[in-house]
């Protein structure tokens, strides 16, 4: 509801006897910000080659059957932002495939275009920027493109808490989940003492190795990290100035220039030479002042093939089985068919994957280095295969 409809309520009531609950509602209501979601979505998902490719990276994938990953993240935000304060960042290269996947959810002026990757921390620090311009201030809330979550009741509580800790204590606030197994794919968050509905954040560790991982697992006091960030845009660049001033010293100058002729001529000559630094690592990793609140949606980020019985499931063997799939006397395997058969026996602990132009085999224990693979590829001159 905008601020001038939360007023009116406010000041409906009337008379000495609701004077208290009137004075508590007017404040409420002057001090109320406006919530604004942040999709990210310029990554390229190469762990998930050769299915994600340049031109269809994994956000614009139909992993789950209803529809592409961005689009599922923007039906989900939409309930708690409302359809106009949705918002896409992603990348110049992709800039066709994002309008017209994200056509008739998300208004083609509310998607910003990077000219070059330079990490998360100028990427959200660039919609800030674009944000603090339309807007003044308010609560921006971060979030990948590509996660699957499979309760969105629990998933809006779980953001409007962490949403109004941002407005309340006006910090930091991220998003946590209780692992499930001691990954070394994921971040790491170590909670300490509660403040209302969050926690305060002792440290972050991002991909921690194995033994670490499961030292962390199995303390019963780390979340996993989801990647999403709720804080005022105005802190946004307060943090970034803090940590990392020669990003902001650029982002600055690009909001100079924001509505004005020269602004596609200075944000494409600004943008390349920020530097490159995921927020993690920039800020939240060195902040000391971030809570974290505590999720329990049915999480996946998806962010390999190993990940895909997150959406499917596994057979009584242990394996996922997607497409025209035939797989006597394997175990613990996940086999990813999209236009013929494929068939396999007495394997275990691989992944197969078929597509139109292409095959990948790989140990399952090994799908986080597909994205080695890509580079491989791309070293040896196949391009044309990415």
């Amino acid at each position: 509801m905008p601020k001038e409809g939360r007023m009116k309520d406010a000041l409906r009531f009337r008379g000495g006897k609701n004077r208290g609950a009137r004075d508590a509602a007017v404040q409420k209501a002057q001090t109320a910000m406006d919530r604004y979601a942040v999709i990210l979505a310029g990554g390229g998902g190469t762990r998930f080659w050769p299915l994600s490719r340049a031109k269809k990276p994994k956000q614009l994938l139909n992993l789950t059957g209803k529809d592409c990953l961005v689009n599922e993240t923007a039906d989900r935000l939409a309930a708690l932002t409302g359809g106009r304060n949705l918002f896409v960042v992603t990348s110049a290269q992709q800039r066709a495939q994002i309008l017209q996947a994200t056509a008739g959810k998300i208004p083609s002026d509310n998607v910003f275009f990077e000219p070059a990757a330079r990490g998360t921390a100028a990427c959200i620090g660039y919609a800030a920027i674009r944000l603090r311009r339309l807007f003044g201030d308010g609560i921006m809330i971060v979030t990948p493109s590509d996660a699957y979550v499979r309760d969105t009741d629990a998933y809006l509580q779980t953001l409007s808490a962490a949403a109004e800790a941002a407005e309340k204590y006006d910090c930091p606030v991220t998003v946590g989940v209780q692992p499930t197994y001691a990954a070394t794919g994921y971040g790491y968050i170590r909670y300490g003492d509660r403040l209302g509905a969050a926690r305060k954040v002792i440290r972050f560790t991002e991909k921690p190795c194995e033994a670490d991982a499961e030292q962390y697992f199995e303390s019963g006091k780390y979340l996993w990290n989801c990647g999403i960030f709720v804080w005022k845009i105005s802190l946004v660049l307060e943090k970034i100035g803090q940590y990392l001033p020669d990003i902001r010293a650029g982002l600055e100058k690009i909001a100079a220039a924001l509505g004005t002729p020269d602004e596609e001529k200075v944000t494409a000559e600004v943008y390349p030479s920020l530097r490159n630094i995921s927020v993690d690592y920039g800020i939240m990793e060195r902040t000391t002042d971030t809570l974290t609140v505590k999720g329990s949606f049915g999480w996946s980020d998806i962010g390999s093939w190993d990940a895909l019985d997150a959406v499917y499931g596994k057979d009584a063997q242990g394996n996922v089985l997607v497409g025209d799939v035939a797989a006597p006397d394997c175990e613990n395997c996940v086999f990813f068919s999209s236009d013929r058969l494929l068939a396999a026996f007495g394997m275990k602990d691989i992944i197969a994957v078929e597509t139109e132009d292409a095959v990948m085999v790989c140990p399952k224990d090994r799908a986080q280095d597909v994205k080695k693979l890509v580079e491989y590829l791309r070293k040896s001159g196949k391009k044309g295969a990415l």
